[in-house]
């Protein structure tokens, strides 16, 4: 009998049976995960243990001197030379019963609040740091107590691998053993980096307040609590604004840990950072070493890096410093004579051109650790027009490819959406000009229309690839007038791009750490490819003219003999309402600036006064960081070879007439003072030639009639002249010459007329006369005549000057030179003039050219003088 068949439903309430007889309880999977998370945590816990065991095995013993005295560091020069060690030498040791109490509340609130009952390590500060490495990723959190890291910095590396936290986790517990809790906090009171080469609270306390730590004020005490986090970062004198926010925290943490009251800390947080510190002559040098102002550099990099707390673990740091250059740099700043004034300052930075590396360091004049660089930490002065071939003419040619030649017009403008007129440093304005004229004479309205030609985003992008990344670009930044803030250490390095072909290096001031368990970190500089080497190229070749003698170039005291240099210039100035404010003289302003490089090197130099409302004044002080500049360069250029910038295959050259838009070539007939030889970007050069200026032709004089006449012995020549059809108002003159016989043709004279009178005609000789018409340097074809003169020409007589019977007149007499003439017109033998043997005033000169001259008029007779030199020419 077959089998009754199921309906829908029947098989959908079969299903639904199924289901419910398969799934297993919330419950049940909740403990099985719990299992499993269980087992795992089981079998992590002896294999992390066993692990442990390992690690803590190869642990270094306790040693009591390295745990109470910091391990100095060295560092090395690019010869693998020592030149500073940073150690205990420089620490002022402190007691714990010399520690105020509010002293020590601030460094636990800030560094490890549970310090007192924990045994060396925070369980539950561990906890979260391992939560936060499950999710951030491993090493993004720390849990170290004050006990651990006093064992890190007196026996571990500065990682954070497994085998390092466990050895630190295992001698930080045998610590707590071996020693008081109050000997710990002893040992990382005086051991902790608290800025540079500054070790331990007490020597902190005495270089940044002058006081000991006992004589301290709540707000001090706080700003040196939070400065080990990051001892150069917090530092009062370079951020004093990082270091205020930083106090504040700790005050606040302070207050969350009930140590002060919040009424306390709000008192403290009022008072300024800055008010607190020791001025800079009351400052004592805190281990002063060689090569202070590049040794600050090193430092500030290894933190940045995050080796900062490395120094206190005795590492080795291999750096780029290159002695010659250093002690050129110190010796130049320390010496007084190469000064104006006796307090205006300088910042110099020297790397190497083709790798970043910074060879040199000039923090200020006699500096000695004194806690501002103004190499490195002048970070908030405007940089002038040396900013103009990095943000307005290098974009411009990288992105739409002008040439050297690009004519701009310098003329008044505003800034755009602005009443603001943009003025150039001599007030004036040149009209149409080459961005290379406009760049080396460093005309400020050229430079805003090329950034406003090229795009705010497009030149911004073009600063960032040369490391400078500010927070906004604005129109006045294209002369150095905006938020773009560059220290000469950048700026530097920034400029040697243009002479590496357009690569940037990283500017880095360490080849290679190495630390006390034998590991390296490599910090070599990193290179990328910031601009097309047509862009580097034209840019420098264009900064050349800076450095020439060529009218209005801006630099020419920072040129050097016998090296190929470009470079810029730069001045800042003051606003309006501070000229007003601070009562200014009218010639004040607060930076004056000097980039430059060669194929080795390149040198930026700052200089002005500490504080910048005093003003620099003359045009002494202005130019100091060129003639800086060059002192500088030809010191470490000596005794090395120097290449000249090379041009590359991506560059041509073409004489173009400047004016024309679009660009043309110049024509045979381009004035000089138009024809310009200029680069382009190879495939972008003119092709055209300018017909704007084509060649004049003028026509001969036509009709030319030689008149003889036996009377005067005289020859009237006469002519007529037709100009050119388009050049009716050209000015047009005739060039009259005369040959004689068979000798060359010589001029005689020069008029704006169409006819001229020869005289002084000798018999049986045959003259040719040939009249030329003159525009300017053109010339027409000549016209000629010739003429026989056959009868001797009739001395006339003489009379004496007492008595004459046709009236006196002035001739020349070439013989003699000087003579009275009787009858005024004559013929004078060498000389120009007219005359006979007493004719009028001549002159004696010998030449063909001169013996012919129009005649004298007939007049009333002049009383004779006495004779005077032959060879004197009349006025």
């Amino acid at each position: 009998m077959a089998e009754k068949r199921r309906t829908r439903e029947e098989l959908k309430r079969e299903r639904e049976l199924q289901k419910k007889k398969h799934k297993k309880p919330v419950g049940i999977w909740v403990k099985r995960i719990v299992l499993t998370i269980v087992i795992i945590g089981i079998v992590g816990l002896i294999g992390g243990a066993g692990l442990f065991a390992v690690y803590a095995s190869s642990a270094p013993e306790l040693d009591e001197e390295l745990l109470k005295d910091p391990i100095s560091s060295e560092f090395y020069d690019t010869n693998g030379e020592l030149f500073a060690t940073i150690g205990a030498e420089s620490r002022k040791y402190v007691e714990y019963d010399d520690i105020p109490e509010d002293m020590v509340d601030a460094i636990l609130a800030t560094e490890d609040v549970r310090f007192f009952n924990h045994f060396g390590i925070d369980v539950w500060r561990l906890g979260s740091a391992v939560i936060a490495n499950f999710t951030q990723g491993f090493g993004s959190q720390g849990a170290s107590t004050i006990t651990q890291q006093v064992v890190k910095n007196s026996f571990l590396s500065n990682d954070k691998q497994l085998k390092r936290k466990a050895q630190e986790a295992w001698l930080a517990i045998q610590l707590e053993r071996q020693y008081e809790k109050e000997e710990i906090f002893e040992m990382y009171f005086n051991k902790i980096l608290m800025s540079g080469r500054i070790y331990g609270f007490g020597t902190a306390s005495e270089y940044f307040f002058g006081k000991e730590p006992s004589e301290l004020e709540l707000d001090e005490m706080a700003l040196l609590a939070g400065i080990p986090q990051s001892p150069n970062r917090y530092n009062p004198y370079k951020n004093p604004e990082r270091a205020q926010q930083r106090r504040d925290l700790v005050l606040d943490l302070m207050v969350q840990h009930k140590k002060i009251t919040q009424e306390q800390a709000t008192a403290a947080k009022e008072i300024d950072v800055t008010s607190r510190l020791l001025a800079e002559e009351e400052r004592q040098s805190v281990a002063g070493t060689k090569y202070d102002a590049f040794l600050d550099v090193v430092l500030n990099e290894l933190e940045e890096k995050g080796d900062g707390e490395a120094l206190a673990e005795g590492i080795k740091v291999y750096t780029t410093l290159d002695p010659k250059a250093q002690s050129t740099v110190e010796d130049i700043l320390n010496n007084p004579e190469n000064f104006p004034t006796e307090n205006i300052e300088a910042g110099v930075s020297v790397v190497n051109t083709k790798t970043g590396e910074i060879a040199a360091i000039g923090g200020g004049r006699n500096y000695a650790n004194r806690g501002y660089n103004f190499a490195q930490d002048l970070t908030q002065r405007s940089p002038g027009s040396t900013i103009k071939p990095l943000i307005d003419y290098g974009p411009a040619i990288e992105n739409l490819k002008w040439s050297t030649g690009q004519t701009i017009v310098d003329e008044k403008m505003n800034y755009s959406n602005s009443k603001q007129v943009i003025t150039n440093f001599d007030n004036k304005y040149l009209g149409t000009m080459t961005v290379r004229q406009a760049l080396y004479q460093s005309r400020n309205v050229p430079a805003v229309k090329t950034l406003q030609e090229v795009g705010i985003d497009k030149a911004e992008e073009f600063i960032n690839k040369l490391g400078i990344e500010p927070e906004a670009v604005y129109e006045s930044d294209a002369i150095g007038g905006g938020k773009v803030y560059i220290s000469p250490i950048q700026l530097s390095a920034a400029y040697a791009a243009f002479g590496n072909n357009g690569v940037y290096s990283d500017p880095t001031s360490i080849k290679e750490v190495v630390y006390r368990d034998g590991t390296k970190n490599s910090y070599k500089s990193k290179q990328v490819p910031a601009m097309s080497d047509y862009t580097a190229y034209m840019v420098t070749d264009i900064l050349r003219d800076v450095v020439s003698q060529k009218p209005g170039a801006s630099g020419t005291a920072a040129a050097v003999s016998g090296i190929d240099i470009a470079g810029k210039t730069g001045t800042t100035n003051y606003s309006a309402d501070e000229f007003e404010k601070q009562d200014l003289p009218e010639s004040s302003v607060p930076d004056s600036w000097f980039a430059g490089y060669s194929t080795n090197y390149s040198i930026a130099v700052w200089s002005g006064y500490s504080k910048r409302y005093d003003p620099i004044t003359t045009w002494d002080e202005r130019r100091l960081p060129q003639r800086l500049f060059k002192s500088i360069m030809t010191e470490i250029s000596a005794d090395i070879e120097t290449a000249n910038f090379k041009k590359p295959s991506s560059v041509v050259e073409a004489t173009i007439e400047v004016g024309t838009n679009p660009l043309q070539l110049a024509s045979e007939y381009t004035p000089s003072e138009l024809r310009q030889t200029e680069l382009f970007v190879k495939g972008t050069e003119p092709t055209q030639i300018s017909e704007e200026f084509e060649q004049l032709e003028l026509n001969a004089p036509t009709n030319l009639q030689a008149n003889y006449s036996v009377e005067g012995n005289l020859v009237d020549l006469t002519w007529d002249y037709t100009p050119p059809s388009d050049e009716e108002d050209i000015d047009i003159t005739f060039e009259v010459s005369m040959g004689m016989d068979n000798q060359k043709p010589v001029v005689i004279s020069s008029t704006g007329e169409m006819r001229a009178t020869l005289s002084n005609l000798e018999a049986g000789r045959n003259y040719t006369f040939s009249v030329v018409a003159i525009s300017g340097d053109v010339r027409s074809e000549p016209a000629s005549v010739s003429i026989y003169i056959e009868n001797a020409v009739e001395e006339p007589e003489v009379d004496s000057p007492e008595e004459p019977e046709n009236g006196g007149g002035n001739g020349n007499n070439g013989n003699n030179g000087n003579g009275n003439g009787n009858n005024g017109n004559g013929n004078g033998g060498n000389g120009n003039g007219n005359g006979n043997d007493n004719g009028g005033n001549g002159e004696e000169d010998g030449d063909f050219d001169d013996w012919f001259g129009p005649g004298g008029d007939e007049g009333e007779v002049e009383t004779p003088t006495e004779p005077t030199d032959p060879t004197e020419k009349p006025e």
